[in-house]
């Protein structure tokens, strides 16, 4: 259990999963947090990240920093999705490891898993069938974040822990349309088509002035504001969403998952995860041999042969239910109160049919959600027309 004084550097501090674990760990009295914005601190640059560890020396880390976007970002970006969240990642980890942090968290995503898996997704489904191609980058770069954590607590000891939260919403969510995920990208276009329906030209001025698409902005002629709306399928009371509307997501407000989060780093240890109770023994105390120290397997040059394979170390996290998309749009059609036409476009991909996770380890681990998806929706669209103020 970290103490409360601990120093706690959250990376990605200001994004989706970061703020909400930042204001649970400071509701939980861990006020030593540290953050710092991307134009403070650049993840991708190792010199950089060095520093900022040679200085700030965090005893705990939660790795939620990352490049993402959804399978338009995914399908345009793949060098991007796939170089970028590597050296975060490498970067971040390594210099935790030689600034002797006591405990990481890295969160990464459910779509490490194959397209085909069997549903629903346990952690020991990893690496049993190919990726789905859309977001085959992002996932690859995740699951080599995962067997960082993994391969560094068994080769030198550390307790770094990876979670894999499903499909995440709620405050401080990414609403712009090029690159963001499913649900607030749907709810903003039908609340942008709602509004020119209406003629609400001032809400759609402040609605663009808060989040321009494509360089527009509410100063924008209105004819140039249609345009470029249309490009993302946003009409006069009508809505075009991709895909047939088939397939079945799981989602998980994002405070959920930053009290998940937070569990985890304090109360979970990777001895925990893997369920061998001998492992602290054999990697913290003494061995049969009365020879080993922390750092013994570094020595060894590698794992320890007497703990047999260890992998899937990491924890899902979500609801286990899930909805098909057509269905998340009648929730929030009903929630915008949106009474124009929602059609989808079976010319463009579906991505993955289905992605639903198996919680049972999170939840023999002491963790259940709390907000179901139709309060979740609701509350979403009210801080999101908050936002706009």
């Amino acid at each position: 259990m970290l103490e409360k004084n601990s120093k706690i550097y959250v990376a990605g501090h200001r994004g989706l999963v970061g703020s909400a674990i930042w204001n649970n760990l400071l509701q939980r009295g861990y006020t030593n947090l540290v953050g710092r914005t991307h134009q403070e601190l650049d993840l991708t640059d190792q010199l950089a990240v060095r520093r900022f560890f040679d200085e700030e020396r965090p005893d705990a880390v939660v790795l939620a920093a990352a490049f993402v976007g959804g399978i338009m970002a995914n399908s345009l970006y793949r060098a991007d999705f796939i170089m970028m969240n590597m050296k975060i990642q490498c970067n971040v980890i390594s210099e935790a490891y030689a600034h002797g942090v006591k405990k990481l968290l890295f969160l990464g995503s459910t779509c490490i898993y194959p397209k085909n898996a069997p549903q629903p997704m346990k952690e020991d489904c990893l690496l049993t069938s190919p990726l789905e191609y859309t977001n085959e980058e992002y996932a690859i770069a995740k699951i080599a974040g995962l067997k960082m954590c993994e391969s560094y607590n068994l080769q030198y000891g550390t307790n770094y822990i990876a979670v894999m939260p499903t499909n995440l919403y709620g405050p401080n969510d990414n609403f712009h349309l090029e690159n963001s995920h499913v649900m607030p990208a749907m709810m903003r276009k039908v609340y942008l088509a709602k509004l020119i329906h209406d003629q609400a030209w001032d809400k759609i001025a402040a609605d663009l002035n808060c989040r321009p698409v494509e360089g527009i902005d509410g100063s924008a002629d209105k004819t140039d504001i249609m345009k470029v709306l249309a490009k993302y399928g946003i009409y006069d009371n009508k809505v075009v969403l991709w895909g047939t509307g088939r397939p079945l997501r799981e989602f998980l407000w994002s405070e959920d998952m930053a009290d998940a989060s937070v569990h985890v780093l304090l109360n979970v240890d990777f001895k925990d995860v893997i369920g061998i109770e001998k492992y602290s023994s054999v990697h913290y105390g003494a061995s049969t041999d009365g020879a080993v120290d922390r750092n013994h397997s570094a020595g060894r040059g590698g794992a320890i042969p007497q703990l047999g394979e260890i992998r899937n170390c990491h924890i899902n996290v979500g609801t286990g239910k899930e909805l098909t998309i057509r269905q998340l749009s009648e929730l929030v059609v009903s929630t915008v109160g949106f009474e124009g036409e929602v059609v989808f476009d079976d010319s463009k991909p579906d991505g993955t049919m289905r992605k639903l996770i198996d919680v049972q380890k999170l939840h023999a681990l002491g963790w259940t959600h709390k907000v179901e998806i139709e309060d979740g929706v609701r509350l979403l669209y009210d801080w999101y027309r908050q936002s706009l103020a």
